[in-house]
């Protein structure tokens, strides 16, 4: 068996309104579906939610949950807030500039772009607290040949270590250059 494609990736909002709003205005995803019960399907448990459904391109579905009958929602504090993040793939440099003007002019603070050679990035957060990642691949076929050959080496060895291997360290030596 192999697995044809993620269906949905499904998050919790604070606010499902405000939250498709947000999507659409900023990143210019399509609103596709809400489903709403009073009881979940899969537990039959009473807890009403507004279940909603953003076209993320190429079939690619990001989908939120409303939950008005739960505590408030947290994150997980034992992890760092940049680990947790959604990243969507854009076509160019040119449009990850043209988005991150966009977003710092509607007052959302961006991080980046970052270098992480074989793609640029961007870094922000939703109403709701999670973190996005714009990214722009800008790698050449001879860069994924490279980390294709090193990355079961590398794995092998951080399972043994719990230390970063060093055999891509040059993916982020432009990064890390500007704090020597």
């Amino acid at each position: 068996m192999k697995i044809d494609r993620i269906h949905h990736v499904a998050y919790r909002c604070k606010d499902a309104k405000e939250t498709v709003e947000w999507y659409v205005k900023h990143l210019n995803m399509d609103f596709v579906l809400a489903i709403a019960e009073d009881q979940v399907p899969s537990t039959k448990e009473p807890d009403p939610y507004m279940h909603v459904f953003l076209d993320a391109g190429q079939g690619n579905v990001l989908a939120f949950f409303e939950l008005p009958n739960s505590p408030e929602m947290g994150r997980d504090t034992n992890t760092p807030a940049w680990v947790q993040h959604i990243a969507f793939k854009v076509d160019s440099l040119e449009t990850l500039e043209a988005i991150k003007a966009k977003l710092q002019a509607s007052g959302i603070e961006v991080i980046g772009p970052t270098d992480h050679t074989i793609f640029k990035s961007i870094y922000f957060f939703d109403p709701n607290g999670h973190r996005l990642e714009l990214a722009a691949d800008v790698g050449t076929p001879e860069m994924y040949k490279q980390l294709d050959e090193v990355k079961w080496d590398m794995l092998n060895e951080w399972a043994q270590t719990k230390r970063a291997p060093k055999h891509a360290a040059w993916m982020h030596e432009h990064e890390f250059k500007a704090l020597d």
